[in-house]
């Protein structure tokens, strides 16, 4: 394969995930030429295929190169009116090349202080399901649906989901997870692409049962907040992880 065909691969891969432009750091660039001559860059790879999910791989920093650009094409964002309450912007953390990726509905407050998802007692309950599945936090992917904290923690309202949900899907596609776990209401029913009120959709009758997104088995499932309220729910959401575990294993 020549020079020509390579790139041709590289932009047909960004035009993909809905690029339009390259995240490019020209002062870097520039820094490298001029201390250690210029360098042969590399271009990306043709994404591979692991084993019957049919979903692509990369590697880690090209991902997280991937996963930067999204975040720098949010900026200091003002696109909907929770931008007005916020103090940070929760992007999503963990493992670019992850396997499964865990989606809630917002920040809360710790989160929205730390600029981290689920770090409250909710995330604490989430990192040790994460654990109990055999994975470190740092294994996974975490993310929300909404980047910006709800007043008070409400519900996200649907104008501001169909405002910032189109990041989470160029994320989504990026780490191209074998497995979605959807935390809570809001996730699922966003992801299902459920039509009709929210209020008449029930996480009760959805969850333990895979759907999927964009060809991606979605495992819905209790948010950690409902369960630390209901902890008698959660052998439920045991009960669900190890059908996604089940999943990875095929």
């Amino acid at each position: 394969m020549n020079k020509i065909d390579s790139l041709k691969i590289v932009l047909e891969f960004y035009k993909e995930l809905g690029f339009e432009r390259l995240p490019l750091n020209y002062s870097s660039q520039q820094s490298a030429v001029s201390n250690q001559g210029v360098k042969r860059a590399e271009p990306f790879e043709r994404i591979t295929t692991v084993g019957g999910s049919g979903r692509s791989r990369s590697s880690n920093s090209h991902k997280e190169a991937l996963l930067k650009a999204i975040r720098d094409e949010i900026g200091d964002c003002q696109r909907c009116k929770l931008s007005m309450g916020r103090t940070h912007i929760v992007f999503g953390e963990g493992n670019a090349n992850a396997k499964i990726m865990f989606i809630g509905e917002g920040p809360g407050r710790e989160e929205d202080l730390q600029a981290r998802p689920f770090v409250g007692d909710a995330g604490q309950l989430l990192t040790r399901l994460i654990e109990r599945m055999g994975f470190k936090r740092e294994d996974v992917y975490i993310a929300n649906i909404v980047k910006c904290r709800p007043p008070m923690n409400r519900d996200p309202q649907d104008d501001e989901i169909s405002t910032c949900f189109p990041f989470l899907d160029k994320q989504i596609d990026i780490i191209s997870p074998e497995v979605i776990v959807s935390l809570g209401k809001i996730s699922a029913y966003t992801l299902m692409g459920v039509k009709g009120p929210i209020s008449k959709f029930s996480i009760t009758k959805v969850r333990g049962r895979f759907y999927e997104y964009k060809g991606i088995p979605v495992m819905p499932t209790f948010h950690p907040a409902y369960l630390l309220r209901n902890p008698k729910d959660k052998w439920l959401t045991w009960e669900d992880a190890q059908a996604v575990l089940k999943k990875l294993s095929k």
